[in-house]
């Protein structure tokens, strides 16, 4: 029997108005005038029929006066239009605003060196898996090349000002909002526009703009190497990638198919096989030899694959897979890490839900690692960060409302064994035992069921012996579990939603941490007792649940995995739209 643990969005920007409210409407009409051609789509002509005040640059007959006069015009640029001008249309405006706001609306792109440093770093966002364009990094170009008038100016200003800040908030925090995708994600949101307007302002103190923004991305080997990977697969696909192997029966080891040409030239491509100049003219260039077989399990490891060297659906799919589309993989998981950076810490249980893995670090040093299974694509497991709050011994099952409604109930009116069956009773609200009989199964197929269903603890419980509770609001949990031998597939996605461990014992001992009174000989006791007990854990961890489709390591050495929920999808045409504001 399947179990279920059926599943607050990231904090967006909050707008302050960071300006003097009563000075907008005093200003709005000069300010359009002056930067009616710089950033307003409204004609000229209509402009000069509508401003009472016109300012002119002309006024400004010295550099002295025009130095002087440029915080008062990008105020007004700032400010002319609520939305419409400079960068009010910007994701990043209030920063912008506050970040002005701050230095008394003084202008801080006084050289070129910055400008020239800031397109470099917007040309390099590549490496990170992010476009250029989305710092309309083409209009920045021809504004530095531009003149020395105050409109020329000001438009610059704001230009690279609005450029820095998106570029800022993709390197560091990523290009989208998580809680668009996830309505369960928790993780840090961003930080208020207070904070982000003063890390601008730290940019420039740096004596290096360019290093500065170096250090705002993930530090981690993990991140690093999925750059290599993008930076190598990238270059693959601009050569043309690798040609596909044709559909047919499986492949094995010592057979003859004129498709194993195929399958050495697609291993050859990406590297897994030497190169033989000597294999096509040989005869026995279709014979699948023990090479050829090595670098496949090689692969087949890499992907997340039974490596048993036999070239099957699965591995077919997966060496079909063009270089081009493993480079928008990895960087659809570049942004992901970017996501999650800031919460990870040296002592971490990581859920990898793609890669069936969960691993315990203390201190940065792996300690203990295990199978899983997770979620069905129809019961996904969710992305979340939590801890473990303690552990349960024994425990007992209480059916949750999403297997209530969709499995317990409509399986009772199927069947009227169906609780036997599955060593399932029902109770009411003070714990006693209600006869199935009596209840009106098929009048709450989606009203409240006013009962609940439990599981008692045992050796064949759907639990297990350890139970290892979460803070969630979504009854998502880790725990043991009777079925064995789902462990030996390569793909699990077998649950309803919960996390189930093949070694639950040793992570108990481990955030139990208590070698005096919680050793294995007391553990093995607690259980053999059939008691259920809720023990509190003696080392508190953040426990991460994470949804990854490509992972490297700091060498650039790559691993895929299949995407089981069909959301990688999502994250790249998020990645791939063009930023809202276009100059």
């Amino acid at each position: 029997m399947s179990i279920v643990c059926p599943g607050k969005a990231v904090q967006v920007d909050i707008v302050p108005d960071v300006a003097l409210p009563f000075i907008r409407s005093l200003r709005r009409v000069a300010a359009a005038t002056f930067l009616g051609v710089v950033f307003s789509p409204v004609p000229a002509q209509a402009i000069e029929e509508s401003r009472p005040l016109p300012l002119r640059s002309a006024a400004l007959s010295t550099p002295t006066q025009a130095a002087a006069e440029l915080p008062r015009l990008i105020e007004q640029a700032l400010y002319a239009s609520d939305g419409d001008a400079g960068a009010g249309n910007s994701t990043e405006a209030a920063v912008i605003r506050l970040f002005y706001y701050d230095r008394g609306y003084r202008p801080v792109w006084t050289g070129n060196a910055h400008s020239s440093e800031l397109i470099t770093a917007i040309e390099a966002s590549r490496e990170h898996g992010l476009t250029p364009s989305d710092f309309h990094v083409d209009a920045l170009r021809k504004a530095v090349a531009g003149g020395d008038d105050p409109q020329a100016i000001v438009r610059r200003e704001l230009l690279l000002t609005d450029a820095l800040a998106q570029l800022v908030r993709q390197l560091q925090y990523g290009k989208i909002d998580p809680g668009m995708l996830y309505s369960t994600w928790n993780f840090s949101p961003l930080p208020d526009v207070r904070e982000r307007a003063q890390a601008l302002e730290a940019l420039f103190e740096a004596g290096s703009l360019s290093t500065a923004l170096a250090t705002l991305t993930p530090q981690d080997a993990d991140y690093r190497g999925l750059q290599k990977a993008l930076l190598r697969f990238s270059a693959l696909a601009a050569k043309g990638g690798w040609g596909s192997v044709p559909d047919g029966p499986t492949l094995r080891p010592g057979e003859r198919d004129p498709r194993v040409r195929s399958l050495r030239a697609r291993l050859q491509a990406e590297g897994w096989l030497a190169a033989d100049g000597r294999a096509a003219s040989r005869s026995d260039a279709a014979r699948y030899d023990k090479a050829l077989a090595a670098a496949v399990k090689r692969f087949q490891s890499a992907h997340g694959l039974a490596a048993d060297g036999a070239v099957g659906t699965g591995t077919l799919a997966a060496l079909n897979v063009s270089a081009a589309e493993r480079a928008a993989q990895i960087r659809v998981n570049l942004e992901r890490w970017r996501w999650v950076a800031r919460d990870l810490t040296a002592d971490l249980l990581l859920v990898d839900i793609t890669a069936f893995n969960a691993e315990l670090h203390l201190g940065g040093e792996p300690v203990w690692s295990s199978k899983v299974a997770v979620g069905r694509p129809a019961r996904k497991t969710p992305v979340l960060l939590d801890h473990v709050q303690h552990l349960v011994l024994n425990p007992k099952w209480v059916v949750p409302p999403t297997i209530l409604r969709e499995d317990v109930i409509p399986g009772v009116m199927r069947n009227a064994a169906y609780l036997d069956k599955h060593q399932l009773r029902v109770v009411n609200n003070s714990g006693q035992a209600v006869s199935p009989a009596q209840v009106n199964w098929s009048g709450y197929g989606r009203a409240g069921f006013p009962y609940q269903v439990v599981q008692q603890s045992g050796a064949g419980g759907a639990l297990g012996r350890i139970k290892f509770s979460l803070s969630n609001g979504y009854a998502i949990y880790l725990h043991d579990t009777p079925s064995r031998a789902q462990f030996n597939k390569p793909t699990r996605a077998l649950s309803s939603g919960c996390v189930r461990l093949e070694k639950p014992r040793d992570l108990a001992l481990l955030l139990l941490d208590d070698a005096q009174r919680w050793n294995e000989q007391a553990l093995d006791a607690a259980i053999a007792s059939q008691r259920t007990r809720t023990v509190p854990v003696a080392r508190e961890v953040p426990v991460m649940l994470l949804y990854r489709t490509a992972l490297a390591d700091a060498t650039g050495s790559v691993s895929f995995r299949a995407d089981i929920y069909d959301e990688d999808g999502a994250v790249l045409a998020l990645l791939d739209r063009p930023s809202r504001w276009q100059p």
